[in-house]
């Protein structure tokens, strides 16, 4: 019997962008034509994710960002990112967004080019719903998918409909342990195996974060981001990441372009702060405001 064949990722740079840019905009592109990206999660307490996020997708060229939250943290983030659409969702006791404010988005997802579900949320049920609803839209959409949210994956059950354009889900090495059922030690040891399997298994563009970041489609096609510094390891990064993802897709990116250019262009956004800031000690929140010069300096090549 032949040794099983190890699987192989591309290295992401500027040079492979470059190759592979992303959808044309006509310089008459109105807002419209650049796509709708919906962001469903926060709650009282962590009320910060989904302006992370919905920035990021701003930063990252979609014409515009709604964002669905815990009704009782609407009224702050109305006030601080005027930008986007505000809606409050029915809320449980705690503070999160409750099954009842899952399903009152309907409207509002008949309509989003991206729907990224889960920054900032920590109630399964409530995110799982907020999916089950979002996949009865009758449009096509790329669902980006974090936080709670990735635990629908948990039994290791593909998600059916015929009004995805694709799914992109973001673990970290202890959300994919959870996911996979094993420790985290084994994801550290060999990410990219697993995050093969895991793609394989699910029919998703997976995208396992760590010192390294790992994408994978589901036919096995990978690609590998060594960019970045120990500074994107801070609170809310990962909620730009996956913002900037939901913008690129919104664009009209695949989900594996909209996946690999979100991961290079979070990681250079982190490599730039590092230079100007220091190593450590940046802040989630300076990561989009770096993007679009990132991303026109690789648009122009």
């Amino acid at each position: 019997m032949s040794p099983k064949r190890r699987a192989v990722a591309k290295v992401i740079d500027a040079a492979l962008l470059r190759r592979w840019p992303l959808p044309k905009l006509q310089g008459h592109a109105d807002k419209v034509s650049r796509g709708d990206v919906l962001v469903v999660g926060g709650s009282q307490q962590i009320p910060g994710a989904v302006l992370l996020a919905g920035q990021a997708a701003l930063r990252a060229g979609a014409g515009r960002v709604q964002v669905a939250t815990a009704r009782g943290a609407a009224p702050a983030l109305a006030m601080a990112f005027p930008e986007a659409r505000v809606i409050g969702l029915s809320q449980t006791r705690q503070g999160e967004i409750g099954l009842r404010g899952a399903r009152e988005l309907a409207d509002v997802l008949a309509r989003a080019k991206a729907v990224l579900i889960g920054p900032g949320m920590r109630e399964q049920a409530a995110a799982e719903q907020l999916l089950r609803e979002a996949l009865r839209a009758k449009h096509e959409f790329t669902a980006v998918l974090d936080a709670a949210a990735l635990r629908i994956f948990r039994d290791r059950t593909p998600l059916r409909s015929g009004s995805l354009a694709g799914v992109i889900a973001t673990p970290h090495a202890g959300e994919m342990a959870d996911l996979w059922g094993c420790e985290a030690e084994a994801v550290h040891q060999d990410p990219l195996a697993l995050a093969t399997e895991a793609a394989r298994s699910l029919g998703i563009t997976l995208v396992l974060k760590g010192v390294e970041t790992f994408i994978v489609e589901p036919d096995g096609t990978a690609f590998r981001n060594i960019a970045g510094n120990s500074g994107l390891a801070t609170s809310g990064s990962g909620d730009v990441l996956s913002g900037i993802i939901s913008g690129l897709a919104a664009r009209g990116a695949t989900p594996v372009q909209a996946a690999v250019w979100g991961v290079y262009l979070h990681a250079k956004a982190g490599d730039s702060l590092a230079r100007s800031l220091g190593p450590l000690g940046y802040l989630a929140r300076e990561l989009p405001a770096c993007v679009p010069p990132i991303l026109a300096r690789l648009s122009r090549g």
